[in-house]
């Protein structure tokens, strides 16, 4: 980003200069339908009813191929609103090509030449009589020509325009998902293009403009039954011509809209390079925009990190929320907000104190990304924030009318604070916090008595437990109950089931507190998605990691024991070694052991540090990480699923072997189950399948995807992120694959490498990932596979183009190879939740 990122505020004319694929018109034979006796063919055009739109051939700007596509009749330049073959162009110079009704019924457009099938509606039809006509809402329909049934429509089949009378949205169980993707390449090329339009399977849902397929690059704010409330000028709109449908029973939310008067056109349009457009036209006059997104650098998703809030009128955009310093300070100043804020003063929560948490109330904001709907049986404001200060893991809530209570448990992403408009958000801080200065000395004073009792209590304490240490039965973590109790509202962890304690020692927090010098933050080895990880070594000498999950940790319970249950199982020489655990009242704590090369990303994407990895180095920790994924999804004695690959959760030790480590989101899969599905996509953006981004759906090919991710990024010396090379705007796997196909794949290998690596070698790497990131699980190969391609040359199967590359947002200019690339957030997150 930097400070040299382009300014995002857009004029509505350069929007309109994109809007429009102009091509010549010619004077053209219509009709009114296409049947089995009379098919649309080049010189003619299908003509709806009420000659509002047409569909016929056409050819965009400075191309060799031509299309069939719909655009308004009566307006020009001629707006295409749909194509049919995107991805399967005609040649100009074919003059003889159709689409007509084929012998199953079917609508097919032939190549005139070959007399073969480029695009087709595909579907069973029960009949061998159909028509296809053009309504005047814009719908090329498949009708039964003796019944009149609906068989097939392009409203089922968006392109980059969204028209009255179509819908946006999914149903859960078709798995159909209506969204808009836009052209590749403006005025040129129809086919697929970078960004999609949709909406988000969560509740309340919300619009998303994705990167790539997956990656949020805009959004609109939650749907609260009348308009999005994340846009503004959605507020300014009297009577809004926007509905949004949630059918529990049918499983859909769709998304619809309607023109103002018969006499005005309107749709909402995605260009090219993804900005969202409202527009409409009035009789006799021109385009113009009712709103667009994003319209300033504020609109870009997770701008400013975690904990940060953007505001598009102040210079700098970016600040900390109250309570929050930037994560670095380095960074921050130099304007690469993307790492966000952390939390000055750590949450107490404890609600029998004076100095019980509070909140800062923010007024006009766009609302964090990842809310959690919570559903009272009366509908009452003042309980939204009770229940939050009740659960320790609520860090804001917002009460909107026509939704309710909404809370958030994980880092506050993508906030904006508006000029107007807007909603009342609710940040949790601690008493310290909401205190302000004026009580310092006081608070100081305190404080520093507070903490001498504390030190004396825990030395009587630590000696009471010492003394009790040698007959105290050792519990382990097979199972977790969270209890009450008596005295306090504090949440404790209790262990209630007991076996072996060799199988996974308990801790005691002393000795972990004597082993970390108290925590000192020059062990601390660093921060990631749920917690902070210190150095420490025991009074035996050894040397190990805790991992301390904080109160405001987005893993919970549940990943707590998960991490636990699956790595005291787990035997691998490239699975981190967890040597046991530790719980005192709110602390839980993982110990390793330590691995003095810390992860991957350290070295692998530092100009520095990478030129350390040498090409053995390199192809020795794919091996290693190959391996340790087939031992968990074969090999070990449960079929687990990590769900969370990626290079800075790849330790190394002290030869620079690879460990996997970070087991908090892994699934253990049951028997013969190859798939599974959840409503909590868990994950890290840039690193997930689109089958589990998009839908929920995860299995080993979901890893597989990871891994090849990963795969690439060592390789290559790059984070799967936005960049620019030579002046395009692609992503790692978009860089991989056009190389790849122009045979110049070996000019992704990190440029430190220089010619010091067996070409054959990479190449078979190069192929390997470009294998496992492909769009379709069913493409990619299983880990078994993976292994063997990588130990020996043997025949492989050529890869697809991958369409959904997964990026970061928002972008950053670099040069190809030129230090570390830039990444928006590598900590793990939640992206919705489906309840």
């Amino acid at each position: 980003m930097g400070a040299n990122h382009r300014d995002y505020t857009v004029s509505v004319f350069s929007i309109f200069l994109l809007m429009f694929y102009g091509f010549p018109t010619k004077k053209c034979y219509a009709i009114y339908n296409i049947n089995t006796s009379q098919a649309l063919s080049k010189g003619q055009t299908l003509v709806s009813s009420g000659q509002i739109f047409e569909l016929g051939f056409f050819t965009p700007n400075n191309s060799a191929n031509q299309y069939v596509g719909m655009w308004y009749k009566q307006v020009l330049p001629h707006r295409i609103v749909w194509v049919a073959n995107r991805e399967y162009p005609l040649r100009l110079t074919d003059t003889a090509a159709s689409l007509r009704i084929s012998s199953n019924a079917n609508l097919e457009l032939v190549n005139g030449t070959e007399n073969t099938v480029l695009w087709s509606t595909n579907i069973h039809v029960p009949s061998n009589s159909s028509v296809a006509v053009l309504s005047d809402d814009g719908n090329f329909l498949l009708k039964d020509a003796l019944s009149g049934e609906i068989l097939w429509q392009s409203f089922d089949h968006p392109g980059d325009t969204f028209l009255p009378g179509a819908v946006l949205g999914f149903n859960v169980k078709t798995g159909q998902n209506h969204m808009l993707t836009s052209w590749k390449i403006s005025k040129i090329d129809p086919s697929l293009g970078s960004f999609v339009v949709g909406i988000a399977p969560q509740r309340p849902p919300e619009a998303f403009i994705w990167l790539n397929g997956s990656t949020p690059y805009w959004r609109s704010g939650p749907w609260d039954r009348s308009r999005f409330v994340g846009i503004p000028d959605m507020d300014t709109i009297y009577q809004s011509p926007f509905n949004l449908v949630e059918d529990e029973s049918e499983g859909t939310t769709y998304l619809s809209f309607t023109s103002y008067n018969s006499s005005t056109l309107s749709n909402i349009f995605l260009s090219s390079n993804g900005f969202l457009a409202y527009v409409l036209k009035e009789q006799g006059k021109e385009w113009y925009a009712n709103w667009i997104a994003p319209y300033t650098r504020c609109d870009l998703y997770g701008f400013c990190g975690p904990f940060g809030v953007c505001k598009a009128t102040e210079s700098p955009v970016c600040k900390c929320l109250k309570g929050f310093e930037p994560k670095s300070y380095e960074e921050w100043s130099k304007g690469n907000w993307t790492g966000g804020c952390v939390r000055r003063t750590e949450l107490l929560c404890e609600t029998n104190t004076s100095k019980r948490d509070g909140f800062q109330k923010m007024g006009s904001m766009k609302l964090p990304a990842f809310h959690e709907y919570v559903k009272f049986e009366y509908d009452d404001e003042a309980r939204c924030p009770t229940w939050c200060l009740e659960n320790c893991s609520c860090l804001a809530y917002a009460y909107v009318d026509g939704i309710g209570c909404l809370v958030w448990s994980q880092g506050l992403l993508d906030i904006q604070e508006f000029s107007y408009g807007g909603q009342d958000l609710f940040l949790r801080l601690a008493h310290k916090e909401l205190v302000g200065g004026k009580h310092t000395k006081k608070i100081i004073v305190s404080l520093a008595v507070a903490f001498s009792v504390a030190i004396i209590s825990a030395i009587v304490r630590l000696r009471r437990k010492k003394a009790k240490q040698n007959a105290k039965i050792k519990e382990t973590t097979e199972n977790f109950d969270l209890i009450q109790t008596s005295n306090s509202s504090v949440d404790t962890l209790r262990l209630s089931v007991q076996h072996d304690p060799s199988e996974l020692p308990i801790f005691d927090f002393g000795d972990i507190l004597v082993a970390t010098d108290n925590f000192n933050i020059t062990n601390k080895l660093g921060q990631g998605g749920f917690g902070s990880v210190y150095k420490g070594k025991l009074h035996d000498g050894r040397e190990i990691a805790v991992k301390r999950l904080s109160s405001s940790s987005g893993q919970g319970i549940e990943e707590f024991k998960n991490e636990i249950s699956l790595i005291s199982k787990l035997q691998h020489r490239n699975l981190v070694k967890l040597f046991g655990c530790c719980i005192e009242k709110e602390e839980r704590l993982l110990i390793y052991e330590f691995l003095p090369n810390k992860s991957l990303d350290f070295f692998v994407f530092d100009p520095t540090r990478r030129a350390r990895l040498t090409w053995a180095t390199r192809f020795n920790i794919i091996h290693g990480v190959a391996r340790g994924l087939l031992y968990l999804h074969r090999d070990s004695c449960l079929r687990i699923i990590h769900r969370d690959m990626k290079v800075s959760n790849i330790l190394l030790d002290e030869k620079m072997n690879p460990k996997i480590s970070d087991f908090g989101l892994a699934r253990i899969f049951q028997g013969t189950l190859d798939l599974a599905n959840t409503h909590r996509v868990v994950g890290t953006l840039g690193y997930m399948s689109p089958e589990y981004a998009m839908g929920g759906v995860f299995s080993e090919k979901s890893d597989v995807f990871s891994f090849g991710v990963l795969l690439l990024e060592i390789v290559s010396g790059r984070k799967n992120a936005n960049f620019h090379y030579y002046d395009q705007h692609l992503s790692l796997i978009s860089l991989a694959w056009q190389l790849w196909s122009e045979s110049r794949a070996l000019d992704l290998v990190d440029e430190l490498l220089t010619k010091s690596y067996p070409s054959v070698e990479v190449m078979r790497c190069i192929h390997v990932g470009l294998l496992c990131v492909q769009d379709h699980a069913a493409d990619r190969p299983s880990m078994p596979d993976v292994v063997l391609m990588l130990s020996k040359e043997t025949d492989r199967p050529q890869p697809k183009q991958p369409i959904f590359a997964f990026q970061s947002s928002p972008r950053r200019e670099i040069q190809p190879q030129a230090g570390s690339t830039y990444s928006v957030n590598d900590d793990t997150i939640s992206l919705f939740e489906g309840r």
